[in-house]
């Protein structure tokens, strides 16, 4: 006799070493009584821990797609902000990234590998970390970070005070800057404060670091790419997508614009497109997306 209480999501905690040094602990979730048909990487937002991602992940665990969550080094479960001070943003993308996708790749090898990047997540993937060998990406609400770009005065001051004043200064004297208490997510190392700082002065952000080379990084994408944004973002506004997605000029990139009336949702917002209240709404319209490049499923 079947059992109803079973639950159709099995959950693994996984701990995937990073070439440069350290470790970022996950989480697998597989299907529970079938084989997964595709894997899917979830690279967080900055300073997001992966609890956020739980829903979305078990519900494409129930569609079929076995899922890796995980945090980056000094976020959440893998490790203290203060501990990893000297930890770059760029590293959490070109270290910590690749290391979750290859890692995945490994665990699967026989099965077309999909990633969904969230904010720094999908940035990550647009400069070329993790896309070895994807069958497509999905990106939710990545922009260029510009803190003057931002159109909402109130919010502009904020994080305009967080990001050149309170947060740097924070990053200096503590080693970390206590992002739970600004508002901002889980604590952060301070170098990866710092790095932000400077690149959200600049109008291109990271594209306008030469040491980044970013533009030449984007232009190698190749891969099938949704681009998600959501009209209440204050952060990720069209106009900081449209031109960070158009650096992705070889890949074949679709745009989609959610609101919350779309989502049955009074607000979505930078972090909403993750919660259970758009499940129903939003969340096939990335089920699908995934699905229609499985082979032998479109």
């Amino acid at each position: 006799m079947p059992n109803k209480n079973a639950s159709p999501v099995t959950s693994e905690q996984v701990t995937i070493p990073v070439a440069a040094g350290g470790a970022v602990a996950g989480i697998l979730r597989t299907p529970s009584g079938s084989l997964p048909t595709a894997a899917v990487v979830i690279h967080s937002a900055t300073a997001v821990a992966q609890r956020l991602y739980t829903g979305f992940a078990e519900y494409l665990c129930e569609n079929g797609f076995a899922v890796l969550t995980y945090d980056y080094r000094g976020i959440g479960a893998s490790g203290s902000p203060k501990v990893n001070r000297n930890l770059r943003m760029r590293d959490w993308m070109e270290q910590d990234v690749p290391a979750a996708a290859e890692w995945m790749a490994g665990r699967y090898p026989d099965l077309p590998q999909f990633a969904v990047g969230h904010s720094l997540g999908g940035q990550a993937l647009v400069l070329n970390n993790g896309t070895e060998g994807l069958a497509g990406f999905v990106a939710v609400g990545s922009h260029g970070g510009v803190t003057r770009a931002v159109k909402v005065r109130k919010e502009r001051i904020r994080v305009t005070l967080v990001l050149r004043v309170v947060g740097p200064l924070c990053a200096r004297v503590l080693g970390f800057a206590p992002a739970r208490r600004l508002g901002l997510g889980e604590d952060m190392p301070a170098t990866a404060v710092l790095e932000w700082s400077g690149w959200s002065r600049q109008p291109g952000y990271f594209f306008d670091d030469p040491s980044m080379h970013a533009a030449k990084r984007a232009a190698q994408v190749k891969a099938d790419v949704l681009a998600v944004g959501l009209s209440d973002d204050l952060w990720a506004t069209p106009a900081q997508i449209g031109p960070f997605f158009g650096h992705l000029v070889n890949a074949r990139v679709e745009r989609r614009n959610y609101t919350p009336d779309d989502g049955g949702v009074p607000a979505i917002g930078h972090m909403g497109f993750f919660r259970r209240s758009v499940k129903d709404s939003l969340w096939p319209e990335v089920r699908d997306w995934l699905g229609e490049r499985i082979p032998n499923r479109s």
